[in-house]
């Protein structure tokens, strides 16, 4: 039997190693999906990534379907209902967050003809291909995720410093940080040719 290289970060747990081998750093360009990350990565500020990942369905169900456009629109009552609801990080700041950041992507969208098209243009439309032979080597921020930072706060986003920021690129394939023995960096790499 061939065992598999993975990421270390990826042997937790079942969920962990399916996200890790299907969804960690493939490209992504539906805005839904981008919207669902950032939301996400917010979620996990002080939490572990499982810990999220648990709660993904809790939120893709109470979210209807990180639908920003929804969200958005959440109103007073229906905030205090997420904040009841175990499905999700009951955080007060960052359920509040998630509707703002909504919001702002809403606005994004309104402005620049979609999300994918803004939030791409920090690495310059083509994913970043990056070469680590540890997952010690991997930073926890960069100039991009710094740039990029700034330009969601700018325009009305929260929970979405440096290291978070970061997070979502490795997330939605803005930057390849599978190690190099990892199965999926050839995989993930081949992506973006």
């Amino acid at each position: 039997m061939t065992s598999i290289s993975r990421c270390s970060w990826a042997e937790g747990s079942d969920a962990e190693q399916d996200y890790h081998d299907c969804e960690w750093g493939v490209p992504l360009h539906d805005d839904q999906r981008l919207f669902e990350f950032l939301i996400l990565e917010g979620a996990q500020a002080g939490l572990s990534w499982s810990t999220v990942l648990n709660k993904r369905e809790g939120y893709r169900e109470l979210y209807q379907g990180f639908d920003p456009q929804v969200v958005a629109d959440f109103d007073e009552a229906t905030i205090e209902s997420l904040l009841s609801n175990p499905a999700i990080v009951r955080n007060k700041l960052k359920v509040y967050g998630s509707v703002k950041n909504a919001r702002a992507f809403v606005d994004i969208q309104q402005r620049y003809g979609s999300f994918d098209q803004y939030i791409w243009q920090f690495i310059g439309g083509c994913p970043k291909q990056n070469c680590w032979s540890s997952v010690d080597q991997v930073p926890a921020s960069t100039v991009e995720s710094e740039q990029m930072s700034k330009a969601l706060k700018k325009a009305g986003f929260t929970f979405v410093g440096p290291t978070i920021c970061y997070a979502f690129m490795q997330a939605t394939g803005m930057v390849n940080d599978h190690i190099e023995s990892c199965f999926r960096y050839r995989e993930t790499r081949a992506l973006s040719e």
